[in-house]
This record gives C-alpha cells, sequence and structure tokens, in this order.
C-alpha cells in the first residue's frame, strides 16, 4: 500500500539519521560505590549547586538523603525536588525548573526510575530552551545543549541513562510526548546494585521485561546494525539468566548488577535501532488506563511477536541460538516464544488484565498504530482489525 511506502520511508530516513548524528553516550559507573565516585566527578568538573530530581518513595526510603549526603560531604550544595510522579506531566516539568531557577543551580542529579530521569532530562532542556514542553517535543527540537545532567538509576528496565529520549504526559489530553534528541543523553551515570537490593519483586520483574522488549524490539527492527544487535543480545542474555534471581532474590548484588547492565544495553539497542508496536501499545495502555509501563510492555510482547511471524523468523531463530545451552539442539522462533513463555510464568508477568474496556477499542487501534507507524521501522504492518484483535488478546 502506498501509505506503508511513506512510512518506510520516512523510518529509512531515520536510520540514516542515526548513522550520520553523533550520538554521545555518557561517562559510566559500575559497581559498589559508583554513586560515590559520580559525585566526586560532578565536584572534580566545578559543579556546586544540585537539583536533585527524584521521588517520595525514594525519600521515605531514605535514598535519597544518603546520596544527597554523600554529594554534600564532597561540598556540593543539594536542593532536593522530589515531587516526580509516574508517568510525569508539563506541570511537574515546570515546577521542577522553578526549583532549579530558584536555587540557583548549575546541575541536575536524577535519581530513580524512567519517570525520575525523563522528568530530569526535560527540565535539563527547559532550563536552556525558553519554549513550552510542546515545542521541545518531536525529533531533535532542543535546539540548545540542556543543562548538565547526571543520573542514578534505581530501576534496571528503562536504559534512560543512556537514551536519546524523554516522554513527559500532557495534563489534559494525558497523551505521551516523546522528546528525541541526543542532546538529552546525561553527561554521566552511575549503576550501583546497592540501590536496588530493596526493589519490590513486582517492579524488578515488570522493569525487567521492559529493559527485554527493549532488546527484543530493537533486535528485530528494520533499521537494526551489527551493533545494536550485539547489545540487543548481550541484555537478553543477561536478562534470561537473572532476572529469575533478581526476583526471587532481590538482595542478590550479582543479579542486580547485571540486571543494570542489561538494562543498559539494552538502551545502547534501541536508542539507535529503534523500537516497535509493543511500544506502541505499552505507551497507549499506560496513557489510556494508568498501567506500568514495564506491564503494559509485558501484555504485548508475546502477541506481537507471533503477530510478526514469519517476518521475523530468523531474527528469533538467532535469540533462541543464543539462549540454548550446548546440549541444545532445538533452537527455533517457536522455541524463543517459548522460552519467552517459561521467562514469564517464572517471574510472575500478566498476560492479560482487567483494565481495558471494549468501547475503548476504536481509539486505542487509531493511537497505536499512528505511533508505531510514524516512529518505528516495524518489521511487519498491522492493520485495524488486526490491530483490534491482538487488544482482545490481552483483555480479561
Amino acid at each position: 500500500m502506498l501509505k506503508h511506502l511513506l512510512y518506510r520511508g520516512y523510518t529509512n530516513g531515520l536510520k540514516v539519521a542515526a548513522s550520520v548524528v553523533p550520538f554521545p553516550k555518557p561517562t559510566l559507573f559500575s559497581g559498589s560505590g559508583s554513586v560515590n565516585e559520580l559525585c566526586q566527578a560532578i565536584a572534580d568538573l566545578g559543579f556546586t549547586r544540585l537539583l536533585l530530581v527524584t521521588d517520595v518513595g525514594l525519600v521515605d526510603l531514605g535514598v535519597a538523603d544518603q546520596v544527597k549526603e554523600n554529594a554534600q560531604a564532597l561540598g556540593l550544595n543539594v536542593f532536593m525536588f522530589s515531587d516526580v510522579k509516574p508517568d510525569p506531566t508539563y506541570d511537574q516539568i515546570e515546577s521542577g525548573l522553578s526549583a532549579y531557577l530558584d536555587a540557583q543551580c548549575d546541575a541536575i542529579l536524577a535519581l530513580g526510575g524512567g519517570s525520575a530521569m525523563d522528568c530530569a532530562k526535560v527540565i535539563a532542556a527547559r532550563v536552556t530552551n525558553k519554549r513550552p514542553i510542546k515545542k521541545l517535543a518531536g525529533l531533535f527540537r532542543v535546539w540548545r545543549t540542556p543543562a548538565p545532567l547526571f543520573v542514578i538509576p534505581t530501576t534496571s528496565g528503562t536504559g534512560s541513562e543512556v537514551t536519546i529520549a524523554a516522554v513527559v504526559s500532557d495534563p489534559v489530553t494525558h497523551l505521551k510526548t516523546p522528546l528525541i534528541d541526543p542532546k538529552l543523553v546525561p553527561m554521566m551515570a552511575a549503576l550501583d546494585a546497592n540501590l536496588l537490593i530493596s526493589l519490590p519483586a513486582k517492579v524488578t520483574a515488570d522493569t525487567g521485561i521492559d529493559a527485554l522488549t527493549h532488546a527484543v524490539e530493537a533486535y528485530i527492527s528494520r533499521n537494526a546494525t551489527q551493533e545494536t544487535q550485539a547489545y540487543s543480545i548481550a541484555a537478553i542474555k543477561l536478562i534470561f539468566k537473572y532476572l529469575p534471581l533478581a526476583v526471587g532474590q532481590g538482595s542478590d548484588v550479582e543479579a542486580r548488577h547485571k540486571m543494570a547492565m542489561a538494562s543498559y544495553y539494552a538502551g545502547m539497542a534501541f536508542t539507535k535501532a529503534s523500537l516497535g508496536y509493543v511500544h506502541a501499545f505499552a505507551h497507549s495502555l499506560g496513557a489510556k488506563y494508568g498501567l506500568p509501563h514495564g506491564m503494559a510492555n509485558g501484555l504485548a510482547l508475546l502477541p506481537v511477536l507471533r503477530f510478526s511471524l514469519p517476518e521475523i523468523e530468523p531474527q528469533l531463530k538467532t535469540l533462541s541460538e543464543a539462549l540454548c545451552a550446548d546440549d541444545e539442539t532445538d533452537a527455533s522462533a517457536e522455541d524463543f516464544i517459548s522460552k519467552l513463555d517459561v521467562l514469564y510464568q517464572a517471574v510472575g508477568i500478566e498476560q492479560t488484565t482487567s483494565a481495558l474496556n471494549g468501547s475503548d477499542t476504536q481509539e486505542l487501534v487509531g493511537l497505536i498504530l499512528k505511533e508505531a507507524h510514524w516512529n518505528y521501522p516495524v518489521p511487519k504492518f498491522m492493520n485495524e482489525v488486526e490491530c483490534a484483535q491482538l487488544l482482545a488478546k490481552i483483555r480479561t
């Protein structure tokens, strides 16, 4: 169809852009004590007044105060902004911007999951770009370099510490609006497993599936490269091995560290290769019903993979081979899907939900297809009927 050719042309253009536009990588501190190393580096760079962007949960757990004290011990002045909510909205960004300006900060330190990091990214962009957030949304519209940004992830899922994207929600329409620009990549990041051991099992599972979805969608993307597929495979192998351990034994520091690295690798993969239908479903379901992002990805991943066969059969066969033990010989696309189903069962990922309302199907179909076709290099196009059928499969 003509419109499919138009979509392909657009996403092919994104692939060309990804190959010529430089994608910065943050300086990475990893392992026990990496938070202190990051704070020392911030001080060494001459910054003195930090806005610590985080959420109430991390304040209540004492994690935010711990990081604040570490930074203050190095002579940094820290001003806490803890109003970040899941799926941050424009008004939260503007509140954070006011806090930054009122305290005369010269840098931002984000502490938390994807919501905190995305919120911090957009606050940093607004510091130097005197335009409304809607004017910054879209591709390459952050014209001025944002305020210096440093991040400490406390979940292993979003990969936001390395990506060129930030997603915030319009408080009126509740639609998620992505900002996509290489300038949004943080300067430095610390992956410290000691901050992850208090993460509840359910959140660990959902964020782990988020990271897995990033890696799988990047691997089957039409814009995948040898580099991005290497990152994807590394992430997928780590997640299959260590996610059950991280969920079942949250204090296992090695498992937590490996999951943090898996999330980082998956972020490196999708920030260049892009995503697909699973994320279009997840964004729409999250905006409409408030479903956690990782959970929504989990609902859509298996049905989308099955829909995309046979176009993605060679890629899934390769992923199956990567996961096979030496004595296994049944590597195939179906074998990978079966292994994924086993992983779901092991970590308690839902495959259906009662949150979906059948009367919303037409609206959701329009949102899903619009996002996917104009943003993602999907391997196989889905029409309205097929999209509605997939929604029905995940609705209890």
